[in-house]
């Protein structure tokens, strides 16, 4: 199991980076239907596999070990340090805001946000190409999954309409 996200993520982000975000003594949860579904290491999510296309969703912890295993600008969106308090909070980072951005960045693809010195405040996932967020001044460049900032229970904060329960969603759906 080990070795397939690791695989993943060598694919997903280019290079040799699999083992430095998942090393060994990750453990897995596995959806109804045997598949792995989040990557934990000491109890903390990494990563989750998306059941529609195979590829990883970085959590914030995954996203720091990810900034380690990468050289900058690689799969970065660099943002203007007097908005990062609000994008650390779980908010989007909207195109006007973004300073810098990996040419290699499409649409779809999972992203660190950073700010100046490289920390990573979020990740999530672009909403446009890297070139598209230097060139625009106004929309969402990066839908925001996971901002680094912890609320009272502790926990990194979310996206408000960020959830893997998949039984929450089915009941809100309109049939």
């Amino acid at each position: 199991m080990l070795r397939r996200v690791q695989t993943i993520a060598d694919f997903q982000f280019g290079g040799y980076v699999g083992p430095s975000i998942f090393p060994e003594g990750c453990t897995f949860i596995f959806s109804t239907t045997g598949r792995i579904r989040q990557v934990l290491f000491g109890g903390v999510r990494l990563a989750t596999v998306r059941a529609s296309d195979g590829r990883l969703t970085l959590g914030i912890e995954g996203a720091y070990r990810l900034r380690e295993a990468l050289p900058a600008p690689g799969y970065r969106v660099t943002i203007r340090d007097d908005v990062a308090e609000f994008v650390a909070k779980g908010k989007n980072a909207f195109a006007k805001h973004v300073t810098g951005a990996d040419p290699q960045i499409r649409a779809g693809d999972d992203v660190m946000v950073v700010a100046g010195g490289d920390r990573v405040i979020a990740c999530g996932a672009a909403v446009i190409s890297g070139p598209e967020m230097l060139a625009f001044n106004y929309g969402v460049a990066v839908r925001v999954r996971q901002g680094c900032e912890k609320d009272a229970s502790g926990k990194h904060q979310s996206a408000p309409d960020e959830g893997d329960d998949e039984e929450a969603r089915h009941e809100c759906r309109a049939d």
